[in-house]
């Protein structure tokens, strides 16, 4: 199929600036909203033109125009599946707004086990892409299964919870064509909220919170509130100074390297992780390199949070590219520690 061929929702020329959270300059050749599978069934098969599967467009950079089809996926729709003694079991669309389902859950049912994971932006469908975590919780740790549309054969593949491949901010769709020239396209998440809920309260950050607000004891409600105005002070609202988030990801190191830099930098934070190696703050790796509050062009790391690169207005990804470079530079050359983006670059 080519892009003659295109079915009638397909959209030719389409700005994707107001896409993204990022707000930089892109145009997409061809730009199809999938608001449902039979869709994806029309479209399978479209190899002559790359394809790139858009979310919410927070976790995305765009360094210029596409020359190929932007899938954004809008499949609505949640909705309590079941239940049994262990837990209750929710499924929801892959457009479906991230935060806003997390609010659901504890509104509508009273369904607790997502709260560590509220106001982190984007799409249901992006979630387990990203395995997503926040303050103790990944998404790993809340999904039952999915669903994903194969746009080679056609058919609507169904992956458990270990099929997916979960690690630190991974997963298998990252590495079997997820976004650039995309062959799978989750269309639906299933999440299983355990009825033996306990809350995870040890992060620095949420544990002062609710210290601050003298919740000794919160619920899954109170726990939400605490994570939603901690990110409120630390992370800029992409409407008023567009960004995209944690620019990095927090680097994992063997443990002899945390301790030989625990050594050097008495105040590193780092944090054990199960297999032995120890995950270090990229946020104070960057502050301490000399970037927080720093621009380079007209985009800039964020004077609240080092870790979040924002553009300042009218930034292109050109800028955006050759700041991340500066800055992995600077942390590698003081710390030794490689810094990888956590965005898709298009």
């Amino acid at each position: 199929m080519t892009g003659r061929q295109l079915p009638d929702f397909v959209e030719r020329d389409v700005d994707l600036a107001t896409r993204t959270t990022l707000a930089l300059p892109g145009r997409a050749a061809f730009y199809a909203e999938i608001r449902s599978t039979a869709q994806l069934e029309r479209l399978a098969g479209t190899r002559a033109l790359r394809r790139f599967v858009l979310g919410a467009g927070s976790n995305l950079v765009l360094t210029g125009d596409f020359d190929g089809i932007v899938l954004h996926m809008a499949i609505s729709g949640r909705q309590l599946i079941g239940e049994d003694d262990d837990a209750w079991y929710v499924r929801a669309g892959a457009g479906e707004n991230w935060h806003q389902l997390v609010n659901w859950t504890l509104v509508k049912g009273c369904w607790p086990g997502l709260e560590n994971l509220a106001l982190i932006p984007g799409t249901v469908g992006a979630a387990p892409i990203q395995n997503i975590g926040a303050y103790g919780l990944e998404m790993a740790d809340r999904l039952q299964s999915l669903e994903a549309f194969d746009l080679r054969t056609g058919k609507t593949l169904r992956f458990d919870r270990d099929a997916c491949r979960f690690a630190y901010r991974d997963s298998i769709f990252k590495h079997e064509g997820w976004h650039l020239n995309a062959r799978l396209v989750i269309t639906r998440v299933t999440l299983r909220l355990a009825k033996a809920w306990r809350p995870l309260t040890a992060y620095a950050d949420l544990a002062a919170e609710l210290d601050r607000q003298q919740l000794g004891r919160p619920n899954a409600r109170q726990i939400a509130d605490a994570v939603i105005a901690v990110r409120r002070r630390k992370l800029p609202d992409p409407a008023v100074l567009p960004n995209a988030g944690s620019f990095f990801h927090n680097p994992l190191v063997d443990a002899a390297v945390g301790e030989r830099l625990a050594a050097a930098h008495p105040n590193l934070p780092r944090y054990p992780q199960a297999d032995g190696r120890v995950k270090l703050a990229a946020g104070w790796l960057i502050e301490q390199s000399g970037w927080k509050g720093r621009d380079l062009g007209r985009a800039g790391m964020y004077e609240k949070q080092a870790l979040v690169l924002v553009n300042r207005g009218g930034a292109t990804g050109t800028e955006v590219v050759a700041l991340a470079r500066a800055v992995q530079a600077s942390v590698g050359e003081r710390f030794g520690v490689e810094l990888t983006p956590e965005p898709v670059f298009l």
